[in-house]
């Protein structure tokens, strides 16, 4: 005779209900957490003579992420979403969501091929592309993983889905102001990041896998800030140049060809759906 199945608790049945209020609750105190944690490496921080270094990078990127990864991952097995999370998604893509991911892979090859690996050094590159890594993991596991899982838990349609969870990955990098960056560069900063948050939910979408979305963003990163410091020379540089520019068009268009509802019946969330 098998055993009863456990009871749920307070907390996964809380988080279980999903809705929009319960994503921004859980991407506020994400936030407030993750920067509260990366004040205990202040006293590292404060000795790093070259930010732009391999150890300012470890301080001011690796180690905050490797934290926030820590706590993502604590809290998606807390609510048991693991594999909900990183199995097959309950929705199926289509295939002009691709453009999504050529665009966003175009143009990470293209900075990639243009950076002045002479200039940067082994240390920085591989330093950046880890960083890169954990950015990917982090960002994507909280906005296109749980957000994105607690919004179709709600029964929301998919272009409300796209359009919240990229609202609050952009609202994530607000924060910027606090570090010092003027309100010109944050707001540019918010309008790319929405954009680019759409296209990682339409890879995320096509690929039925959250791992697509989680490596595209770790290739983003490292690719626009080496390429950024440590420009090679050559009319290659300038085409990389409009990535940014490509990746908003890209993202403020396709969000109108976004259709589709996850149901209610969540137990079958590995079951790929038929609808559009």
């Amino acid at each position: 005779m098998s055993s009863p199945a456990p009871t749920p608790t307070f907390w996964k049945n809380f988080w279980e209900k999903g809705g929009w209020w319960r994503a921004l609750l859980l991407t506020a105190v994400y936030f407030v957490v993750f920067q509260l944690l990366s004040l205990a490496f202040t006293p590292l921080a404060l000795n790093i003579q070259e930010p732009s270094s391999a150890a300012g990078i470890a301080v001011f990127y690796v180690l905050p992420e490797l934290v926030g990864a820590v706590v993502l991952t604590a809290f998606t097995l807390s609510v048991g979403w693991w594999a909900e999370l990183f199995g097959q998604q309950p929705i199926r893509g289509r295939g002009w969501m691709w453009i999504a991911i050529v665009v966003v892979l175009l143009f990470n090859i293209l900075r990639f091929a243009t950076i002045d690996y002479g200039r940067v050094g082994f240390d920085v590159v591989a330093t950046w592309l880890l960083a890169g890594l954990l950015i990917g993991f982090t960002e994507e596991v909280l906005t296109r993983g749980l957000v994105v899982n607690l919004l179709r838990k709600a029964g929301y349609r998919e272009v409300v889905v796209a359009v919240i969870s990229a609202a609050l990955f952009a609202g994530l990098h607000a924060g910027n102001l606090l570090s010092g960056q003027n309100l010109f560069a944050t707001g540019f900063q918010l309008i790319y990041t929405f954009a680019f948050g759409i296209l990682m939910y339409l890879a995320l979408r096509v690929t039925g896998t959250i791992i697509a979305p989680i490596l595209l963003h770790a290739s983003t990163d490292p690719s626009i800030f080496l390429q950024t410091a440590y420009p090679a020379e050559g009319a290659l540089t300038g085409v990389a140049g409009f990535g940014n520019i490509a990746v908003i068009v890209a993202g403020f268009v396709l969000i109108f060809f976004i259709r589709g509802r996850v149901g209610d019946a969540q137990p079958e969330f590995a079951v790929p759906s038929t609808s559009a």
